[in-house]
């Protein structure tokens, strides 16, 4: 009873009021699908035996995964694949004092549905309804708590992996599997598909109260960043609007708000930052804050424009819509279409790159210079004591990630590429390491030198040694 009459305002605004409660549990009917997620499930060895059998039985070759979703932003060539259909592993099976349990196709706003009745969240949630929780560890996972807990896969305590030889195998950090426990992240499905995850939660509360702080310099904002990473801040982001405007938002857990924000409709919450000092949000609302707008990529919809924006309705005002429409204009090339009647040369520049803090300021001077992209996305990482091979940021080090999604259109033509070569090359002279999740353009000696080619050559060759879930620099570099 207790978490439900503390947390009824958080559900209340979750659900889209009035919902009926169960338990402290929403079920209104558009939650019907996430509510029904918290059941504890029984059946996951079931559904594993069932893969296993399906992926023994078939002919050897590439294999590939049979799912409805995807957060990845490079095209990828179509290659005859036989394809593992592993949609129906999108359970929450556990959630115990400390950590959850779930199946790896488990998006995270099901895994958030599913905790925040019970006063916990994932220690880090992405900011993205549709990212899931085996995608993230498999990628690269970044929220605003990262500053204290890391990345995605470092809030990992254990995962069931099924390996390129039809096997599943357990890995935690120190058992006979911890070499794939470590090697796993940003490996994108090339060393095998995560079936289970077991990973650690946080405590939450009702509210999060957030103030924003605004910089003119860019050395006196990253060395605030610096210091606010080592204060009791629950979460810390921020966004830069240009050369000039930088802002900082530290956020807290409350149990109490004098008012809450609505940014699921026609208030855009990346403005709000440069129009008020503080807010509140409840806490569901707080971490799907940037999924409304997509942060601010909406706008290349024209989900921003007020007429446009109620043609779309409150339904379709999220990540999940704006992924589709950019499916669906990738594969007919309207943008493509409507530059080249205007005479622009454009390049998309979908990048996350994450910078030690201390060049975090030259590399900010850098992007605003070179791509000229606004807003850019600021959220510091701070690694724990263990060391990932493929994602190798150093071990107790601050890093800053940079987020940066858009378009730079050109009346000169450069070669294909070109401003991303020009990231990668910056984060490689700054010591840092970007994500692939997007277009990347890597020489295969710069990318194995990057990735670590030999802990990855040693993981292959004990978990896929036929190849059969393909090449990481084939995958991510050459789109294969």
């Amino acid at each position: 009873m207790a978490i439900r009459r503390n947390f009824e305002p958080f559900l209340r605004a979750g659900c889209n009021a009035p919902p009926s409660y169960r338990g402290g549990v929403c079920y209104r009917p558009r939650y019907r699908a996430l509510a029904a997620n918290l059941t504890i499930m029984n059946s996951y060895e079931a559904r594993r035996d069932q893969l296993l059998a399906r992926f023994g039985a078939g002919a050897r070759g590439a294999v590939g995964l049979a799912k409805e979703t995807s957060n990845l932003f490079r095209d990828r060539r179509a290659v005859p694949k036989r394809r593992i259909d592993v949609r129906h592993f999108d359970h929450v099976l556990r959630i115990e004092p400390g950590w959850v349990e779930a199946e790896g196709m488990t998006s995270y706003e099901a895994l958030a549905a599913a905790t925040l009745p019970h006063a916990v969240m994932p220690a880090v949630v992405p900011q993205l309804k549709t990212i899931t929780l085996g995608g993230a560890v498999a990628g690269v996972g970044i929220e605003a708590t990262s500053f204290r807990h890391g990345l995605v896969h470092e809030t990992v305590l254990e995962l069931d992996v099924l390996t390129g030889q039809g096997e599943v195998v357990t890995c935690t950090p120190d058992n006979a599997h911890r070499d794939l426990f470590h090697g796993f992240p940003n490996s994108y499905g090339t060393l095998g598909y995560a079936l289970r995850v077991k990973a650690r939660t946080l405590p939450v509360r009702p509210y999060v109260a957030l103030v924003h702080r605004r910089f003119t310099q860019a050395e006196a904002y990253f060395a605030e960043l610096a210091r606010e990473c080592r204060s009791d801040a629950d979460f810390v982001d921020g966004v830069v609007f240009g050369a000039n405007e930088f802002y900082l938002t530290l956020a807290r857990f409350a149990d109490a708000a004098p008012h809450t924000s609505n940014y699921t409709f026609e208030r855009i919450y990346y403005r709000s930052i440069r129009e008020r000092e503080s807010d509140c949000l409840t806490t569901h609302d707080y971490l799907w804050r940037w999924d409304t707008d997509w942060f601010w990529c909406s706008k290349n919809l024209y989900a921003q424009n007020p007429i446009v924006r109620r043609l779309y309705g409150r339904s379709r005002l999220n990540s999940r819509t704006y992924t589709r429409l950019m499916r669906w204009n990738s594969r007919w090339g309207f943008t493509r279409a409507l530059d080249r009647i205007t005479g622009m040369h454009p390049e998309s520049v979908i990048q996350d790159v994450d910078i030690p803090i201390e060049r975090a300021a030259e590399f900010l001077e850098f992007l605003l210079r070179e791509l000229g992209i606004t807003p850019v996305w600021i959220c510091p990482i701070g690694t724990g004591p263990a060391r990932f091979d493929l994602y190798p940021l150093e071990p107790g080090r601050l890093y800053v990630n940079f987020g940066f999604w858009d378009v730079v259109r050109t009346r000169r033509a450069y070669p294909p590429g070109h401003f991303n070569r020009l990231v990668e090359a910056k984060v490689d002279a700054l010591a840092g390491i970007k994500s692939l999740y997007s277009d990347s353009y890597y020489a295969p000696e710069a990318f194995w030198r990057i990735y670590d080619r030999e802990a990855y050559r040693r993981l292959k060759a004990r978990y896929d040694p036929q190849g059969v879930l393909g090449d990481l620099y084939q995958k991510c570099v050459l789109r294969h």
